[in-house]
């Protein structure tokens, strides 16, 4: 059995600010035993104003919410998913990463994902995003090999891609992320039902840190998200929901429950190609 730990964030868009916040919150979760603490997307600053960004936001080799985490698995002797940092980058458009890590009880990073796919869209006539004019996708699927599973990361609205996840499973994952930020709005609609459908499809146990609330920025409160950090089983039960305050939520898990999910129904293994329509 083994033991994780979601955290549930509002962060604003002072990286010190939250990095406080979230450094008690990674010791709680310590204290209370767990193994694997996991945080949601964009854990060091959410902003909408990029030039606010460009002053706040490190490269990675600098960035210093990054460097206290690594620091804290080491000392703490514990696994780390590091949701998502927003981080600057060498591409000549200037755009950032959004990133998300896990970190070793050895203080290193095991594996880096980008998040893939990018948060485009007109949630209604007053919330619209366009995530690619900041930040610029990934390409790459991460798999990290951990004692306790196999982990298959993802960001937030990579969540809407199923195939990403079939992918993930069938490369081995036991365990898929999704550290999010999602909109109150889409959160409220759809949030629940994906996660767990992702859990269903892939018969693995799915561990989705969320952000939480109306998110401080230096002159207004631009964004609102839903909260509700889940976790949800290989069967598709909602083993833990986080609701909308900030804070630690436990969980203890066992991988046959994902042996048992996939040995019922075996659909990873029923793929079939089909000839387009004519």
């Amino acid at each position: 059995m083994t033991r994780a730990a979601l955290i549930t964030l509002n962060s604003c868009d002072d990286p010190v600010s939250n990095l406080t916040e979230t450094v008690s919150l990674l010791h709680d979760a310590a204290d209370g035993g767990a193994d694997f603490i996991l945080t949601p997307e964009v854990t060091n600053c959410i902003s909408t104003n990029r030039e606010h960004q460009d002053a706040v936001l490190y490269r990675e080799a600098d960035d210093i919410t990054l460097a206290v985490i690594c620091d804290f698995a080491a000392l703490r002797q514990v696994w780390v998913l590091v949701g998502s940092l927003a981080l600057k980058t060498d591409d000549v458009d200037g755009r950032f990463a959004n990133r998300s890590f896990l970190i070793s009880p050895l203080g290193k990073i095991a594996v880096r994902y980008d998040k893939a796919h990018m948060f485009d869209v007109a949630v209604s006539e007053t919330e619209t995003y366009l995530e690619s004019a900041g930040y610029r996708p990934g390409n790459r699927l991460a798999l990290g090999r951990t004692p306790f599973g196999v982990i298959g990361m993802s960001v937030c609205y990579d969540l809407r891609f199923a195939y990403l996840y079939r992918s993930l499973a069938q490369a081995g994952a036991d365990i898929l992320t999704v550290p999010s930020a999602f909109s109150a709005v889409t959160g409220a609609a759809h949030w629940e039902v994906l996660l767990r459908a992702r859990a269903i499809e892939t018969g693995s146990f799915v561990f989705a840190p969320a952000q939480t609330g109306a998110h401080r920025e230096k002159h207004a409160t631009k964004r609102q998200t839903y909260g509700h950090s889940l976790v949800v089983s290989p069967w598709g039960d909602v083993v833990f929901d986080g609701g909308v305050e900030v804070g630690v939520g436990f969980v203890d898990f066992d991988l046959r429950a994902v042996h048992d999910a996939r040995s019922r129904i075996p659909s990873l293994l029923h793929d079939r190609v089909l000839e387009a329509p004519q």
